[in-house]
């Protein structure tokens, strides 16, 4: 099992989530939203699972710093020109998608993949 992890290493719920898939020896790949943005298709396959208005992160500095809370955007377009608009971490596998720190769920798809 590979994990995805989009996030910034500012971020503490990403850091948490790459030390939890470490402890455990599961190998991750970092993605990190200030080198590199997610794609079209890779938003696609996120979106999928999580609705695209839970993935913009409304109460973050970078929403605030653009003042987006007084404009009309669409969210999508927005999330691919500035993924540091992302909530973090989202955490990817087979298995699913999450976004922030859900430790029982990647329990669970540890478990799964142990059986």
């Amino acid at each position: 099992m590979t994990i995805q992890i989009f996030g910034t290493m500012k971020c503490k719920d990403t850091q948490k989530a790459i030390r939890f898939f470490k402890e455990r020896s599961i190998t991750t790949q970092f993605v990190d939203l200030k080198v590199k943005s997610v794609s079209k298709g890779e938003l696609n396959k996120i979106s999928q699972r999580i609705p695209v208005q839970e993935l913009i992160d409304t109460e973050g500095k970078q929403y605030r710093k653009r003042n987006l809370g007084y404009m009309k955007f669409d969210i999508e377009q927005e999330l691919l020109d500035d993924p540091l608009l992302f909530r973090t971490p989202i955490v990817r596998s087979d298995m699913g998608v999450t976004l922030g720190y859900q430790p029982d769920i990647w329990k669970q798809w540890i478990e799964k993949l142990r059986e």
